[in-house]
């Protein structure tokens, strides 16, 4: 890859893995709108663990505290950081089974389309909107019980469906629960971590043990994402505090409507061949 197609790679990753516009379908269309040669999953896998670094490094005490609850629950001891651990455990499983699922079933190449991309952008740019404006603003992590904690993980399995959004729409299902948004945002984070982690880990065995190393380029993404990351959660962090998630919508919906657009010609003079 060229040095301008790597850093635009860590700066796109890096803002959309977090903002809730889906970093997938973003990746997907760099090389769309670009002369520049698919990057590969092993270089989405490298910039999504430096996104996952950044989220370690932010949230370093909740890791810790994560870290400790863990080794609680080994030791049969039942701690309030004991619980949450184990809220992030069960939020995970959905998401492993659906990824098995796509992985042995094909499914997922078939799924990086522009179309899907441009579907979800919209449709869940409006669940995100409706959750925002009729969730209540109530409840803080220190609330979440098994329940909540499920529906949350059942929704992370629908954002490895491209164009979703991780953060997007778990935050929608913990907003529709009646988290204020910080918090909401706060354990979408969190729960990010091991599903990260676990694909990330899974795709790398695979790839090394085919011979191949990871390429030098994928490892310089990696590492300028989690700069570009760290700044992308510092400013959702701000920004929920006082603003809803409004102009993520508006975003989403310009997004869809755009990739429709080009997608159908309908665009006057503007032909890119994005299917």
């Amino acid at each position: 890859m060229s040095p301008e197609q790597i850093i635009v790679l860590a700066i796109v990753q890096g803002i959309t893995e977090f903002l809730p516009i889906s970093s997938s379908g973003h990746l997907i269309l760099i090389p769309a709108f670009t002369d520049w040669p698919d990057q590969g999953i092993v270089t989405d896998v490298m910039v999504h663990l430096g996104s996952l670094l950044a989220v370690i490094v932010y949230f370093w005490r909740d890791v810790l505290n994560l870290i400790g609850g863990g080794l609680d629950l080994l030791r049969f001891k039942m701690t309030d950081h004991g619980k949450m651990a184990l809220f992030i455990l069960v939020a995970t499983i959905p998401a492993v089974i659906f990824g098995l699922y796509l992985k042995s079933s094909g499914m997922s190449a078939q799924l990086r389309s522009v179309e899907i991309i441009a579907w979800n952008a919209i449709i869940f740019g409006i669940v995100l909107y409706v959750a925002d404006r009729v969730g209540k603003r109530v409840k803080v992590m220190e609330d979440m019980t098994i329940a909540p904690a499920l529906i949350i993980g059942l929704s992370q399995a629908l954002a490895l469906i491209p164009g979703t959004s991780r953060s997007g729409i778990t935050m929608s299902a913990a907003r529709f629960l009646g988290f204020e948004r910080a918090e909401a945002a706060r354990f979408s984070f969190l729960l990010g971590i091991p599903a990260i982690a676990g694909a990330g880990i899974l795709t790398l065995a695979e790839f090394v043990e085919t011979g191949q190393s990871v390429p030098t380029d994928a490892l310089w993404a990696a590492f300028l994402t989690f700069f570009s990351a760290i700044a992308a959660i510092a400013f959702l962090m701000a920004m929920v505090k006082r603003m809803s998630f409004l102009i993520f919508v508006l975003y989403r919906l310009a997004l869809g409507l755009v990739l429709f657009a080009l997608l159908y010609n309908w665009i006057p003079g503007i032909n890119l061949n994005l299917t």
